[in-house]
């Protein structure tokens, strides 16, 4: 089961990875950026005490805003899988499934919403892992790992499907490969709150679920050819 994050920490040298990652690293590290700074330049005007408190409110207020966009990272990591998932795909699939037929799924609207709605949902259940994390020490950081890894390791797994299928076998066929994807989405989700190694997590987390797809088995696409 550990064979898709395997093969695509082995593919980050393919020269096609490597250009999406660079560009993906760039646009990762400015949103990231912009949330760090966004983040302890709101707290600073929030807390407009003054003295020895603004001293310590801007410490404390720093350090909370760079964890706090440290764990919200993982909802850009989805957005900027979005943008660059097609490629990715490609390059996977001309390494490791050289016979499979052109993909076919759903149109590029459907898929274009769908990125949106699992963006949103990612969001969604990064705040409330968030709130668990700081309400229920403990106990609530390994709550909110669990819905985070649930929530990015199935909307990665859908999105890739439904470049070959419409939404609703790529849910079916989700449910069938359920073990296999939070496996990859809890490793995911645990790199996404290391600084830099979370920076990897859009282009890890689009080849994984490519390889998730793959080990489905045959399969029939929209134009009724198989492939997998």
């Amino acid at each position: 089961m550990l064979t898709p994050l395997i093969r695509a920490t082995e593919q980050l040298d393919d020269p096609a990875i490597l250009r999406v990652l660079l560009q993906s690293l760039v646009l990762a590290a400015v949103i990231f950026g912009a949330l760090c700074v966004g983040s302890v330049y709101g707290l600073h005007h929030a807390l407009s005490q003054t003295g020895w408190l603004a001293w310590l409110a801007g410490i404390l207020g720093g350090a909370a805003a760079v964890l706090a966009a440290l764990w919200l990272f993982l909802p850009v990591a989805v957005i900027i899988a979005s943008l660059f998932m097609d490629p990715v795909c490609r390059a996977v699939e001309r390494r490791w499934y050289p016979g499979l037929p052109p993909p076919t799924g759903a149109n590029l609207a459907a898929q274009a919403w769908d990125g949106v709605l699992v963006s949103l949902q990612v969001l969604g259940f990064s705040i409330l892992s968030l709130l668990l994390a700081i309400f229920i020490p403990g106990i609530g950081l390994v709550l909110g790992w669990a819905i985070t890894a649930w929530a990015l390791g199935r909307g990665l797994f859908v999105a890739v499907a439904m470049r070959r299928m419409g939404r609703a076998e790529a849910n079916a066929l989700y449910a069938a490969r359920q073990g296999s994807v939070l496996l990859q989405g809890a490793a995911l989700a645990l790199a996404g709150y290391v600084p830099v190694l979370n920076l990897l997590v859009p282009v890890l987390g689009t080849a994984c679920m490519v390889h998730v797809l793959m080990q489905a088995g045959p399969r029939v696409d929209t134009r009724g050819q198989s492939w997998g």
